[in-house]
């Protein structure tokens, strides 16, 4: 019985976070409690009773999607051929960025700031891509005048141009602007970026 009801405690802690990851992405993380119990099929104590509050809801959603980005961008760097392909992969899996950009407010990032374990997952996140940046200039397949925080900002396009389109071709602007993106990005450079690359420091979250 006891593991039963162990099982049972993880599979409704995994639904209220899928529920709270998708609603956060969708509206933003100020959504009613109550909508993301109904989301997860489970009742509103049930949620309380796994995160007190809307903040400990929101450490978890972030700690568990840098750490799912963290171990994808990790597997790319394992199984692809070459750092490029680990990048273009990585690109293409960006349906975390969703959570990470909509969600997105000042009590979001004082909440991921003040949590020493979301902010250190992030870190080790951007640790991840900073080390995917490198070798992919090291192998001379990224422009050397790019760092992650712009891949960071390239993402953040994608997303928000989603969201400036008639429904019908909404589905196309991702993989579009996505593979614009990847020429823009591939070496040898066309042209010269103006100003500097941006690095981890300067994304919102630091």
């Amino acid at each position: 019985m006891t593991k039963a009801l162990r099982a049972d405690a993880r599979r409704n802690r995994d639904q209220i976070l899928v529920a709270a990851r998708e609603i956060f992405a969708e509206r933003g993380a100020d959504v009613p409690m109550e909508e993301i119990a109904r989301r997860a099929s489970v009742g509103v104590g049930t949620l309380y009773r796994r995160f007190v509050d809307r903040d400990a809801l929101i450490r978890a959603v972030f700690r568990d999607t840098f750490q799912a980005v963290a171990d994808e961008t990790r597997a790319a760097l394992a199984e692809e051929p070459t750092a490029w392909a680990a990048l273009t992969r990585i690109m293409r899996q960006s349906a975390w960025l969703h959570v990470s950009v909509q969600a997105k407010s000042p009590r979001v990032t004082a909440v991921v700031r003040a949590d020493e374990e979301t902010s250190r997952v992030r870190d080790e996140l951007l640790d991840v891509l900073d080390e995917v940046v490198r070798r992919a200039q090291d192998e001379g397949t990224l422009r050397r005048d790019v760092g992650v925080g712009d891949l960071a900002m390239l993402f953040v396009s994608v997303v928000h141009q989603a969201h400036s389109v008639t429904a019908d071709v909404a589905g196309l602007v991702p993989g579009r602007v996505l593979a614009i993106m990847m020429d823009g990005l591939r070496a040898p450079a066309p042209g010269q970026l103006p100003g500097r690359p941006l690095i981890r420091t300067d994304l919102a979250f630091d």
